[in-house]
């Protein structure tokens, strides 16, 4: 559907990301990474939800020695955020990190920026340069004029040329603002120079519902230009709702296949069943099923087979009851409260 931007193959832990290989989805723990319980049921949770890759941030030596027992309880690769504390880079990578994400420029000199490499290095362990337009140089700003993508990617090459300069180009870029058009223009401007994988997300998107159409708008053209090979979508709140919109998003785009697509339609004065509640316990229900299909619900024979007809399967309310189709062909009428059960039914024994 859209033509990949060619990127270098870059391994963190067990999974490969670039080089064409499927857009995965990320998070990141809000809770205090020494606190092991904590992050490892949180960790779990994101897990089943389906987050692929996960970072922790690591302030202190208590969190980065934390890491070391958490990569012992998950099953996904573990990155270590890191800010202004190069010595909490080397711990994380010693601990069991497979992949760290700085900012070179605030971690202190060359000498310090250096012996973070040298020990990623040593282990091949692969680095995430992050620049954003809120963290910007004084002399950067001042050479552009304020921000913009001009600024946030020289910054963002310029931090990779350190780390390259020192002989290491086990990298992934990223570069965030919470300003769309500036995301997307920086986006496309880095993509012209640099294969190394990119990593997208909109900064500082907002609660769930703002965070999630503003990163569905900037991320959707992103996403459309072929751009990124690691996805977070930023949200103020649960973090496993981050995975839940990012997997809807990739799935929408037709970026990844994995799991069943509800659709339903917005409800009208025809409409004589409980159609709202039905449709979040039918998004709910399908999130077991490991099924590439659609499952439509709709409020009504308008809406029914004929509108939904290239659904794999789904139901169309009547008054107090409602017909289940299978690929635009009705199968059976049934009371309203037998409709859910019916159609975990079939996705249980869905042949194909």
């Amino acid at each position: 559907m859209y033509t990949r931007n060619d990127t270098l193959p870059v391994k963190i832990g067990d999974l490969t990301i670039g080089a064409g290989n499927p857009i995965r989805i990320q998070s990141m723990t809000n809770v205090p990474t020494r606190d092991v319980k904590a992050v490892v049921s949180q960790i779990a949770a994101l897990e089943a939800a389906g987050c692929e890759i996960v970072r922790c941030t690591v302030p202190d030596e208590a969190s980065a020695a934390a890491l070391s027992e958490i990569k012992k309880q998950i099953h996904i690769p573990l990155v270590a955020d890191i800010h202004f504390d190069h010595k909490m880079a080397i711990a994380a990578i010693e601990n069991g990190a497979d992949k760290i994400r700085i900012n070179p420029g605030n971690i202190g000199g060359k000498d310090r920026v250096r012996s973070v490499v040298d020990c990623a290095k040593e282990r091949n362990i692969p680095i995430r340069v992050g620049t954003n337009g809120g963290s910007l140089s004084k002399d950067m700003l001042q050479k552009h004029g304020g921000v913009t993508p001009e600024a946030i990617v020289e910054s963002a090459l310029a931090e990779v040329g350190v780390i390259e300069d020192m002989g290491y180009d086990n990298l992934v870029i990223s570069i965030k603002s919470s300003d769309i058009d500036m995301s997307v223009r920086a986006h496309r401007l880095l993509a012209q120079k640099t294969r190394h994988p990119l990593h997208v997300g909109i900064t500082e998107s907002g609660t769930l519902l703002t965070g999630n159409i503003k990163s569905a708008a900037g991320l959707g053209i992103i996403l459309y230009d072929g751009l990124g090979d690691t996805i977070r979508i930023s949200l103020t709140g649960d973090p496993v709702n981050e995975i839940k919109s990012a997997k809807i998003l990739l799935r929408s785009m037709g970026l990844r296949k994995e799991g069943i697509q509800v659709i339903s339609c917005p409800t009208c004065g025809r409409t004589a069943i409980d159609l709202i509640g039905l449709a979040d316990a039918v998004e709910n229900m399908v999130e077991k099923f490991d099924l590439d299909l659609t499952v439509a619900v709709m409020g009504c024979a308008v809406n029914g087979p004929g509108e939904a007809r290239n659904a794999d399967l789904g139901i169309a309310g009547g008054n107090g009851e409602g017909l289940l189709f299978v690929r635009g062909e009705i199968k059976r009428k049934m009371p309203e409260n037998e409709l859910l059960a019916a159609l975990e039914s079939e996705l249980e024994n869905w042949n194909g």
